[in-house]
């Protein structure tokens, strides 16, 4: 079982920049990949970033790549999300997640989620 914290949303002006952060529970965080995904209103939950058990492999999603750079702590049990040069489009529930499984793009992949934290960007 593996309990998930978001935190760092916030409001921010368009090109500034936000560190999520996600903080899980237990001893085997180290054992999971981990992904972060958003939806904001009216639309799909999508993919942004995920990162492979060890950290030495990520992947992004085109419409952040060059902008949003995730990494992992696997001693002190948290993985962060740091985002630069925000813009409206990013405006947003983040969501961290975990699964058994490799980096994945797919939502249904994850086995655990957090409960999101909100990210506004305004203009």
């Amino acid at each position: 079982q593996v309990q998930l914290v978001e935190s760092g949303g916030g409001l921010v002006q368009a090109g500034g920049s936000l560190r999520l952060s996600c903080a899980a529970s237990g001893r085997t965080f180290s054992r999971y990949s981990m992904g972060w995904f958003r939806q904001a209103p009216g639309k799909e939950r999508e993919f942004v970033a995920s990162i492979n058990w060890s950290g030495g492999s990520t992947y992004y999603a085109d419409s952040v790549k060059g902008r949003f750079t995730i990494a992992r702590d696997n001693a002190k049990n948290t993985m962060s999300l740091q985002m630069n040069s925000l813009k409206s489009e990013d405006t947003a529930v983040y969501y961290c997640a975990a699964t058994q499984r490799g980096p994945a793009a797919r939502s249904i992949i994850y086995d655990y989620w957090g409960q999101g934290t909100q990210v506004t960007v305004s203009s």
